[in-house]
């Protein structure tokens, strides 16, 4: 089974099928404004918690190590650039 969307609402993350039929959620509780969903795949959801980012597969179930989530910087106008 593979990943058609993922919605946040609230601190849960909602993972649907292709046909749109929920599978799970998962829990994404958010400290800072950058925490929660950040993508998808048809494998996997990324979501970030504090300076980490975790994946999970399409049963909830976290998916290798958390990696270091790339700090976001704004330029002089206030627009977001992502750090090298």
């Amino acid at each position: 089974m593979s990943i058609g969307h993922a919605i946040q609402k609230g601190s849960l993350i909602y993972i649907y099928d292709q046909h749109g039929k929920q599978i799970t959620s998962v829990s994404a509780p958010g400290r800072w404004p950058e925490d929660g969903l950040k993508h998808h795949t048809s494998t996997t959801i990324s979501v970030q918690k504090g300076s980490l980012i975790y994946r999970y597969d399409e049963s909830g179930r976290m998916v290798g190590r958390p990696l270091p989530a790339q700090p976001v910087m704004l330029g002089h106008q206030g627009q977001q650039l992502l750090s090298a």
